[in-house]
């Protein structure tokens, strides 16, 4: 088992920048892929974005160019920086990972953007 515990959350300004940060622990060896998804008020989830074991990476166009998934070597942290926030980036936003194998997901419990003035 993974468990993640996300954190980084909090009330930026339009035009402003975060960093969200997704510890892993447990059989963090086996992960596969790592990324993150985010939910808003009366939304369904949205996919935000992955960085897969070779470093590539993948994002919803409405991130694209704004945002960057980054992790360490041992899968043990990974970072969402966040980049000329707008409000419609205002979500709960989740980390996840994908097991090697099976593909199994762990999820963590989400920490709240705000992008407010």
């Amino acid at each position: 088992q993974v468990q993640l515990v996300e954190s980084g959350g909090g009330l930026v300004q339009p035009g402003g920048s975060l960093r969200l940060s997704c510890a892993a622990s447990g059989s963090t060896s086996t992960i596969y892929a790592m990324g993150w998804y985010r939910q808003a008020t009366g939304n369904e989830r949205e996919w935000v974005g992955h960085i897969r074991p070779n470093g590539s990476t993948d994002y919803v166009d409405s991130v694209k160019g704004r945002f960057t998934i980054s992790r360490d070597n041992r899968n043990t942290m990974m970072y969402l920086h966040m980049n000329s926030l707008k409000p419609e980036d205002t979500a709960v936003y989740y980390c996840y990972v994908v097991m090697g194998g099976w593909g199994k997901k762990y999820w963590g419990r989400g920490t709240q953007v705000t992008v407010s003035s």
